[in-house]
């Protein structure tokens, strides 16, 4: 249970700004479906997480020992300081034709691709290669994008001008700098 709150906390910081959450507002603003864009970004999230979550645990049954820990330590520092760095979406980071495909459609593929090396999907790698539960992990890190986006579809533009990004970025990088330094101090997993 504990590695399921971990997960849902780091992620649900992390998502503050990310570009996922910047695709969720676009969806939103776009279709005007909350229900299939949800339904979308859950699907997405579970597959890409779940995927994320097998090969961190195989990578950290590869990895023993200090190598691990120092692995997985500085991974967290460097997903710190990326955090920093508020995300953007771009015009062709929506693939070609998806915006015609539906409202469901275009966000299960639209929020799966995007996803892929995002900070939120490293994070779901280096948490399942230290700690216990696999799927605590990936229900976890799925509540935490889920607990960032829906709010975003379903009240988009007076939720961006009320939540302090840069205040929340920083509270992101604080929790991955310490749980990276809790992990190469060997405090945790």
């Amino acid at each position: 249970m504990d590695s399921f709150l971990v997960a849902t906390g780091l992620v649900a910081a992390a998502e503050i700004g990310d570009k996922t959450q910047l695709l969720a507002l676009l969806l939103a603003a776009r279709f005007r479906r909350p229900v299939p864009i949800i339904a979308g970004i859950l699907i997405a999230t579970l597959a890409n997480h779940a995927l994320a979550g097998i090969a961190g645990a195989w990578a950290g049954n590869l990895l023993e020992g200090p190598w691990l820990r120092w692995a997985v330590g500085l991974s967290f520092l460097a997903v710190a300081a990326w955090a920093l760095v508020p995300d953007r979406l771009d015009a062709d980071d929506t693939p070609a034709g998806m915006m015609a495909a539906g409202a469901l459609a275009a966000t299960l593929v639209c929020f799966f691709l995007a996803e892929m090396g995002d900070k939120t999907q490293v994070a779901t790698i280096l948490l399942a290669a230290r700690l216990e539960g696999l799927v605590w992990i990936v229900l976890g890190t799925t509540l935490g994008m889920m607990l960032a986006n829906v709010p975003v579809v379903l009240f988009g533009h007076a939720l961006a001008s009320r939540v302090p990004a840069k205040a929340v970025r920083a509270g992101a990088a604080v929790l991955f700098a310490g749980l990276g330094a809790a992990v190469l101090a060997g405090w945790m997993g």
